[in-house]
């Protein structure tokens, strides 16, 4: 190895062209204009609109807490613990409540069912309001 300065290859596209890329003499001279087939343009659109997210359960619990409401949220499956913190900050944000994410379950303060099932549905969820004391 020389001490000598290195050698830099150029990302200014000025320099030579890179010898190990297998397609770079590949040139498009030659070849007949592209049409466009009715495979290509039947190609699906990616969805904009809230997915299939499955079930949850939302319920309204007092026991242990000395007598204060909680709307619990859970039965969560197929879904990242980033994209639970993000879910709780925002019906947080929504429902203008504290709250938090314990055991895969979120718990925000009050009772806000109504609010909390209406943000669901909208990220695609299928809320189901339960009884628990």
């Amino acid at each position: 190895m020389s001490l000598g300065k290195k050698h830099r290859i150029p990302t200014s596209g000025d320099g030579p062209s890179l010898s190990q890329n297998p397609f770079g003499s590949l040139g498009t001279s030659g070849l007949p204009p592209g049409e466009m087939t009715a495979s290509k343009s039947k190609r699906r659109q990616p969805r904009t609109g809230p997915t299939k997210r499955g079930r949850v359960d939302v319920c309204r619990e007092t026991a242990g807490r000395g007598g204060r409401t909680v709307t619990v949220v859970s039965g969560f499956h197929k879904i990242s613990m980033p994209e639970l913190e993000d879910l709780v900050r925002e019906l947080q944000r929504v429902c203008a409540a504290g709250g938090t994410l314990k055991k895969g379950r979120i718990e925000i303060q009050g009772d806000r069912c109504d609010t909390v099932m209406n943000v669901l549905v909208k990220k695609g969820f299928r809320p189901v309001e339960g009884v628990m004391s």
